[in-house]
């Protein structure tokens, strides 16, 4: 190596940032095995490497000992003060075993460590530039397919969208630019492994940031997000500010705002709800399209019994009872739904056999006059 070298390492430094020193002290000690390994040596070798002009030297070492039991790492004291009076059991002597041919193997490693350190570097840069955006959503473009698997280029580093992340009917091809939730970013050998998800509610979530200024400065505030991903989905948004519309400013004029989210997602159908403190009204409000005559709470089971029009059953419930779980999610709350009828029917019952208990028992004091009757008679 020479000082040409060197100042490529310090250019390294400033492009890559990859310190000098960290790259030295890995070509040092890189040299070493290739030292140990190109002449067979069993020695305790130190190499060290001038900081400015690149000259490499190579040490053996030895451990001042009292008795040598052996005698590639150790060293006798008598030994020792024949170089320098002043050794002392436990010191170090070292002495300069640089090769004159080592200049060339010293070459071929340093080369090969810094290439090595260079993708090290790449790698965790590219780590932890997504490992900060964890959580975050990233436009990116469909690389390839392989199976069912798809793979995204997020530019320096691609990304796995695994069937289990992919919306139900949207296909993928090559080139096609979309939107993922950066789910999981892992460290591996081979560089950083990133997951995303195009189905994760995370992802809904943050689609509304972007596109709701309101939400971007604090004014209105994401409650909830639940999704059944490319068919339905709920959030709930609420605003400090009595003079905001927080459904209002998230579907935007003439639903602008909620479409393009929708485009976004493959036509996914995005209800805005209202969230309020009060259960009642929040439980009510989740189950939209739908109107509540009434809602019953019972805060101890965190249960709700919701009363609808007898025509609004059908739509409360939802297909495959969609609605009333979306809403159940939501909201955190057990429902339970009942049309009008359906809940008159049942009061009406309840009515009958709670008379039906408290009626006086006639059977029972008809048959005990009848005993009295038969006793007299005899």
């Amino acid at each position: 190596m020479n000082s040409e070298f060197m100042d490529a390492l310090k250019d390294l430094e400033k492009e890559r940032g990859i310190e000098m020193d960290v790259l030295i002290d890995a070509i040092e000690a890189a040299l070493i095995s290739a030292y140990k390994k190109h002449y067979g040596t069993a020695q305790n070798v130190r190499v060290e490497i001038n900081r400015e002009n690149g000259d490499i030297h190579v040490f053996y070492r030895k451990e001042v000992v009292e008795t040598v039991e052996d005698e590639t790492l150790q060293m006798s004291l008598e030994e020792a003060r024949e170089f320098d009076p002043d050794f002392e059991v436990g010191d170090i002597f070292e002495s300069e075993v640089t090769p004159k041919s080592f200049g060339r193997i010293a070459a071929q490693t340093a080369k090969h460590v810094v290439v090595q350190r260079i993708r090290e570097a790449e790698r965790n840069m590219v780590y932890g530039q997504f490992a900060t955006r964890k959580d975050d959503i990233v436009t990116a473009t469909v690389l390839r397919t392989e199976g069912r698997n798809v793979y995204i280029d997020l530019g320096k580093s691609e990304a796995l969208l695994a069937p289990s992340e992919q919306i139900p009917r949207e296909s993928y091809q090559v080139g096609d630019r979309l939107k993922v939730y950066i789910l999981e970013v892992r460290k591996t050998t081979k560089g950083p492994q990133i997951m995303v998800s195009r189905t994760h509610p995370g992802l809904l979530k943050r689609l509304f940031e972007r596109e709701v200024p309101e939400i971007g400065d604090g004014t209105v505030e994401i409650k909830s997000v639940v999704r059944e991903p490319g068919w339905r989905s709920k959030i709930a948004v609420y605003s400090k500010n009595e003079n905001v519309d927080p459904v209002g400013a998230c579907v935007g004029t003439r639903g602008m705002r909620v479409q393009s989210i929708v485009n976004e997602l493959a036509g996914e159908k995005i209800e805005v709800i209202r969230w309020d403190e009060d259960p009642a009204v929040y439980v009510s409000n989740a189950l939209s399209p739908a109107k509540a005559l009434s809602v019953e709470v019972d805060e101890a089971e965190k249960f709700t019994r919701v009363i609808v029009p007898d025509f609004q059953l059908s739509l409360a419930i939802g297909k495959e009872g969609q609605n009333a779980r979306l809403a159940a999610r939501l909201t955190g709350w057990k429902i339970d739904i009942r049309s009008e009828s359906q809940a008159a029917e049942e009061m009406e019952l309840a009515t009958e056999e709670a008379q039906a208990e408290n009626s006086p028992p006639i059977i029972e004091e008809n048959a005990a006059e009848v005993d009295i009757a038969d006793e007299k008679s005899e």
